[in-house]
C-alpha cells in the first residue's frame, strides 16, 4: 500500500470536503428552518461558479468575481423565495410537492445556464502557481486558499449562530417556528435572512470549486449527493454535523480513487448515506441549530 499516495489523496478530500461543508451548511439550514429538502440547491452552487466566470472573464479580479457572484446568486434565492416557497408555505404545500418543485426549479437553472453560456467546460483566468512540495506531498496553492476560505466562512457562520440577534432567531425559528412567531420573533424576516446565508455560502463554494476544477452546467447536480450525504450523516438541520459530514464525504471520496475508478466516487457518497440511514436515521450528531 502506497501511504503517500493515501495521504495525498487524504489532503485533496480535505479540499473537496471544505467545498461541499459551505454548500451542505446551507442546504442543512434551509432543511432546519424551512423545513424545505431543496434539490435545486446544488445548481445554485453551479450559478454561483458561472456568475463569477463570467465577472472574471469582463476582467475582474477572481476574488471580486466569486463576490458578485455570490450577490447575485443570493439576489436569485431571494426572487425564489418571493415568488414559490413563500406562496407554497401560505399554502401549507406538503413537501413531497415542494421536493418536486425544488427538482424543477434545479432543471429550470441548469438549463437556463446551458442556454446561456452553453454546455462546455469552462475555467476562470488564473494565474499560475507552483504547488508546493511537503514531505512528499504536492500541495496546490489554490487547495489550500479554498480549505482556508471555507474555515473563515465557517468561523463567521458559528459567531452569526451563537452571537447575534439573527442567528438566535435562526436557532428559535428552527425549533418551534409557531413559537418563536408568538414571542415576537420576525419569522419572515428570519426567512429571508436563511436564504441570504444559504445561498451565499453555497455561491461561494461553486467559485472555491471553479478554483480547482472545470466549471460546468451539471456540477452541482453531481454534489448535490454528496452535499445530502453530508447532511444526513451530520444530523439533518445540524450545521456543524453538515461540516464533520462533508469532510468525511471528501475524504472518503477521494481515497476510493485509490482502489476505484474516480467514475465510481459518488457511489461512495450513496453508501455512506444507505449505511447511516439504516442503522442511525437520525445522522451521527443531534439535529439542531
Amino acid at each position: 500500500m502506497d501511504w503517500t499516495q493515501l495521504a495525498q489523496l487524504t489532503v485533496n478530500g480535505i479540499a473537496v470536503g471544505s467545498i461541499i461543508a459551505l454548500a451542505s451548511v446551507g442546504l442543512t439550514l434551509t432543511y432546519g428552518i424551512l423545513r424545505l429538502s431543496n434539490f435545486a440547491h446544488g445548481d445554485l452552487l453551479t450559478l454561483g461558479a458561472y456568475l463569477a466566470w463570467v465577472v472574471n472573464g469582463a476582467g475582474v479580479n477572481i476574488w471580486l468575481a466569486i463576490a458578485v457572484g455570490c450577490a447575485a446568486t443570493i439576489l436569485v434565492a431571494l426572487v425564489s423565495e418571493w415568488a414559490i416557497w413563500a406562496p407554497m408555505r401560505a399554502r401549507r404545500a406538503e413537501s413531497t410537492t415542494l421536493i418536486i418543485i425544488s427538482i424543477g426549479l434545479a432543471l429550470l437553472i441548469r438549463n437556463g445556464i446551458i442556454f446561456i453560456w452553453g454546455g462546455a467546460n469552462q475555467s476562470y483566468d488564473l494565474p499560475i502557481v507552483q504547488a508546493a512540495n511537503i514531505a512528499g506531498l504536492t500541495i496546490k496553492t489554490y487547495n489550500v486558499v479554498v480549505v482556508v476560505l471555507a474555515a473563515i466562512a465557517i468561523a463567521a457562520l458559528h459567531w452569526l449562530l451563537q452571537t447575534t440577534k439573527i442567528g438566535k432567531a435562526m436557532r428559535a425559528v428552527a425549533d418551534d417556528l409557531d413559537l418563536a412567531r408568538v414571542t415576537g420573533i420576525d419569522v419572515e424576516r428570519t426567512i429571508l435572512w436563511t436564504w441570504v446565508i444559504a445561498a451565499g455560502l453555497t455561491a461561494l463554494g461553486g467559485g472555491m470549486y471553479g478554483l480547482i476544477a472545470a466549471v460546468r452546467p451539471n456540477m452541482g447536480w453531481f454534489m448535490i449527493l454528496p452535499m445530502f450525504a453530508a447532511v444526513i450523516l451530520g444530523g439533518i438541520g445540524n450545521p456543524y454535523g453538515a461540516i464533520f459530514g462533508a469532510l468525511t464525504i471528501g475524504i472518503a471520496q477521494e481515497i476510493s480513487t485509490y482502489w476505484l475508478p474516480t467514475e465510481y466516487k459518488l457511489a461512495i457518497a450513496l453508501i455512506v448515506t444507505i449505511i447511516v440511514l439504516l442503522f442511525r436515521p437520525q445522522g451521527l450528531f443531534r439535529s439542531t441549530l
